[in-house]
């Protein structure tokens, strides 16, 4: 009898520290794969800004064996908030990557930051997901900096306007057609609401 209990005992220690195990597994792999997505993002808003310092290179013919499949994120403009402490590449308006499930998302109908009297508009989750780029956009308070990087140029912004609107899957967009405006919107975590932040040109 004692030694069923000794037997029974083994096996529960070892099953037990198999699951221990495969759990340690899932966490470091987690933790493995975010940490290298986090480095080919951070790569791609390097690459920007090296593309945007070279302007007058001659490309010269590509050799057929150094064509490869591309994988990698390009980036079009960058959007900085200082205050949260964001950087974050923005792709092309017709990437699938330009999705709020992937990365920030410029929405239909938004002008680029060039348009004058245009009004760009991006939209990010909140949150605790990996993909909440928008998770601290709620500490933004009226006068705070907002810049976008795009085409050699910076656009820098102050935050004019912060209001609420329900969450319904159209946002009420309130600005002065006369300027140049950037508009962020996010949920409100844990609400039925969404961040509408309006900032203009200066």
């Amino acid at each position: 009898m004692e030694r069923r209990k000794r037997k029974n005992k083994s096996w529960l220690y070892i099953i037990g520290s198999l699951i221990f195990l495969c759990g340690a597994g899932l966490i470091f792999y987690d933790y493995y794969s975010e940490q290298k997505i986090n480095i080919q993002e951070q790569e791609a808003i390097e690459e920007f800004y090296e593309d945007e310092r070279i302007t007058d290179s001659i490309e010269e013919p590509q050799k057929i064996e150094e064509v490869e499949e591309q994988t990698k994120v390009n980036y079009i403009a960058i959007l900085k908030i200082p205050k949260i402490k964001l950087e974050r590449g923005l792709v092309e308006p017709s990437s699938y990557l330009n999705n709020v499930k992937y990365n920030l998302q410029w929405i239909d109908g938004s002008s680029m930051p060039d348009q004058v009297n245009g009004n760009v508009i991006i939209a990010g989750h909140s949150g605790s997901a990996r993909v909440s780029y928008f998770r601290k956009l709620d500490q933004l308070v009226i006068g705070d900096s907002v810049s976008i990087d795009y085409k050699n140029k910076t656009y820098n912004y102050k935050v004019v306007d912060i209001y609420d609107i329900e969450k319904t899957g159209t946002a009420e967009i309130i600005k002065n057609k006369n300027t140049t405006t950037l508009t962020l919107i996010t949920c409100r975590h844990n609400t039925n609401k969404q961040i509408v932040i309006i900032c203009e040109m200066v």
